[in-house]
């Protein structure tokens, strides 16, 4: 494993905030749920990646790398983030997509031309040819005289997931008796971090739709960190929330959005934060996680996405109700 040093992006620790509108809506007591607010880490609007993004760009700045490449969909948070780091530090950045050029011009894709960075759309490809495209996006540029670094799908692997066991380190400070923390799960990288940190039992997952498996994924990016084995099964992964699939709003997620905002003026975004939050509703229900014990929800930011999502934009804009005179 790479023992570069991460280089600074954020600013940390990031803040944890009592939520007691939103843990008696969700039928918790008012002193029992917190919000970690990975949203407000620093560059590019915030968000988780920028943990990730420490450690990888650090590794790629050690090796001389003048150039960062990384794939994503075209709303992708880290894509935005990695753009983001890449203005901050000097760096070109190409993001390789999935889909094609026109479908949409806000959200992250607005901030991805602001900061810079220059797309290759790959089509609508699977993960593989999404890998290999970008491959190929390497060796143009380093037969062009550039020096480029591939950084994974999602920022996600052992070497970044140490972000996240930082973070796991500062919850045990900031919320002592910490008995849950609820976390989007996509690429794997957030989740394994803090199971590594925290123990997996500590630790909720609500599946988005990003991977066909990603409790594997946890499990490989956190067992490096632990020394000891991690096994998928023995994971706690809710997967009831990724309705038609990774891209598509929910009813669960809509009321979600609706409940943080009305609650706490808390912006979830429809993807990530927004499905976490429904899981988190539904693990209430269910008795997975219950009143009177200590839960974080990590905010992982994400707020240009919901304004690169025509429904989500729709369903907000709707539930202005008009103001009669």
């Amino acid at each position: 494993m790479s023992q570069h040093p991460p280089v600074p992006l954020g600013t940390f620790p990031t803040p944890v905030e009592p939520a007691p509108r939103l843990a008696v809506a969700l039928g918790l007591e008012p002193d029992d749920l917190w919000v970690k607010r990975d949203d407000l880490t620093g560059p590019g609007g915030g968000g988780n990646k920028v943990r990730k993004l420490e450690w990888t760009v650090g590794a790629a700045l050690a090796e001389g790398a003048d150039t960062l490449v990384t794939t994503g969909a075209p709303q992708s948070n880290h894509a935005r983030l990695t753009a983001a780091a890449g203005a901050r530090l000097g760096l070109d950045v190409v993001l390789v997509l999935r889909g094609s050029p026109g479908g949409s011009r806000s959200g992250n894709l607005a901030l991805d031309g602001l900061f810079g960075a220059r797309l290759a759309w790959a089509g609508e490809v699977d993960r593989a040819a999404l890998d290999a495209r970008a491959e190929e996006v390497c060796a143009r540029l380093r037969a062009a005289g550039a020096r480029p670094a591939l950084i994974p799908f999602g920022g996600s692997s052992t070497l970044s997931a140490r972000g996240y066991a930082d973070c796991g380190a500062e919850l045990r400070e900031q919320v002592p008796r910490l008995r849950t923390v609820v976390v989007a799960l996509g690429s794997g990288g957030t989740m394994a971090g803090l199971v590594a940190a925290l123990g997996g039992d500590s630790v909720l997952g609500v599946d988005v739709g990003a991977l066909a498996d990603p409790a594997a994924a946890v499990a490989e990016f956190a067992a490096p960190l632990t020394r000891e084995e991690v096994v998928p099964e023995g994971l706690r992964v809710r997967r009831d929330q990724v309705g038609a699939g990774y891209a598509a709003l929910t009813g669960p997620v809509t009321e979600a959005l609706r409940l943080a905002a009305r609650t706490e003026g808390l912006v979830l975004d429809p993807t990530y934060t927004g499905r976490a939050l429904a899981g988190l509703r539904a693990a209430v229900r269910d008795g997975d996680i219950r009143p009177g014990e200590k839960t974080v929800f990590l905010h992982t930011g994400g707020l240009p996405g919901l304004f690169g999502h025509p429904a989500a934009v729709a369903f907000a804009e709707e539930g202005a109700a008009v103001f009669e005179a």
